[in-house]
């Protein structure tokens, strides 16, 4: 008996010790995988486990693409305690299955609807707030100063100084336009751009929401916009072979002109062309569209069937102080979410800042305003239409049929 006593005891002891364990060790899963932001991170982590010294992070680094896939799996089987995500429809997709924790009580007991109000409305599903975000930017166009200057040409305003320009560098053997379409989402940008500048934001959102076919004049009409670049093979040859991070060296060592992407690239800007790169807003194409820009916003979450939910909400709370939010953004070269936070002086972002403070609005991106086995679907087009442009009407039909099966 005294045995049995003993051995129940043990069990108990072994038990409660194992609680503590999980209770002192938060698991945090990232895609923050680029030398700047896994080294901002770092430091940051070092940071919290300082302030908060019971408890043990176990920070977990994962590759951009294969993060995108294997969230699934985590969120439905064993989630970590926090997920780095994207707010708008990407976020939705997770709080539409329960897969992400509510979080509006941090949102109170930290201001954040004040401090955080222009971010509010893409982090908000049925008036509840589901996560923390933590950085955006601005996309735009990247150049080469001194390519442009050797063909004369000026930062273009317009498509068809824009178009003039591609020309020219084509003349020169100059790609004009480096871009890696290997996975997809960067010939989105383009479409964004394209659609936004031809048709408008509304219209572009409607489209997102499903409420518009992808077989109308309108959509068809951003296409021949697209076309007037592919059909002249204005973009980088066997695109569709890179990596957005393996298209980058040919901006680099002179062979391409210009890249379309978000703000993440600047840190990977190699020293030696520190003055040679500048960046331009995508140019006007309908003068009746507006100029919106793409502005995405990355986020912190907490899995519904996290184990250590207490310590992951001190963790987002602590992403959302403003002197977090300003270590966080100057090295990465983004803009801090948090009204209260310092955005880095830099030629870049101070040019980003002040484009989107005159935009006429902003969209997240594709794959995170739409629903995303529409994205799949859309992304897959885009990228089909820039190695094959002869088969738009079998494309915008194949991506009709889908947006009936997924909005239905």
């Amino acid at each position: 008996m005294n045995t049995i006593k003993k051995i129940t005891a043990s069990l108990a002891l072994s038990m409660s010790m194992v609680g503590f364990s999980q209770a002192g060790t938060l698991v945090i899963n990232s895609d923050a995988s680029d030398p700047a932001p896994k080294a901002a991170f770092a430091e940051i982590v070092k940071k919290f486990e300082a302030e908060y010294p019971d408890i043990s992070v176990k920070y977990n680094l994962y590759d951009h693409e294969a993060y995108k896939t294997t969230i699934r799996n985590w969120l439905v089987t064993s989630p970590p305690d926090v997920v780095f995500w994207y707010a708008g429809n990407r976020m939705k997709a997770f709080v539409d299955k329960k897969l992400f924790e509510d979080v509006s009580d941090i949102w109170e007991a930290n201001n954040m609807k004040a401090d955080f109000a222009t971010a509010k409305p893409a982090m908000t599903v049925d008036g509840k707030q589901w996560g923390v975000p933590y950085t955006y930017y601005q996309w735009g166009i990247y150049y080469r100063r001194d390519l442009f200057e050797k063909v004369g040409a000026g930062e273009p305003k317009t498509w068809q100084e824009f178009l003039d320009v591609c020309a020219k560098l084509k003349a020169a053997g100059i790609a004009p336009v480096a871009i890696g379409t290997k996975y997809l989402w960067t010939a989105a940008g383009w479409f964004d751009y394209l659609n936004m500048r031809t048709n408008g934001l509304d219209f572009h959102i409607d489209l997102m929401d499903g409420k518009v076919p992808y077989t109308d004049a309108r959509v068809k009409a951003t296409f021949e916009k697209f076309g007037e670049l592919v059909r002249p093979g204005y973009f980088l040859e066997n695109h569709s072979s890179y990596s957005w991070q393996e298209a980058q060296p040919f901006l680099y060592n002179g062979q391409a002109a210009m890249y379309l992407i978000g703000n993440f690239i600047t840190p990977n800007f190699p020293a030696e062309l520190d003055g040679k790169l500048g960046f331009f807003q995508f140019p006007q194409i309908n003068p009746d569209a507006g100029m919106s820009e793409d502005a995405p916003m990355d986020t912190l979450h907490i899995p519904s069937r996290a184990k250590n939910k207490e310590d992951a909400r001190k963790f987002l709370a602590f992403m959302a102080r403003a002197e977090n939010q300003s270590a966080i953004n100057a090295a990465l070269l983004q803009i801090p979410p948090n009204k209260k936070a310092n955005a880095p002086d830099n030629y870049f972002l101070n040019k980003g800042v002040a484009m989107l403070a005159g935009a006429d609005g902003t969209a997240q991106f594709y794959d995170r305003d739409t629903d995303p086995a529409m994205a799949k679907e859309g992304m897959k087009g885009f990228q089909e239409f820039m190695v094959h442009p002869d088969r738009l009407d079998k494309i915008l039909e194949r991506l009709e049929k889908a947006r009936k099966r997924v909005f239905r």
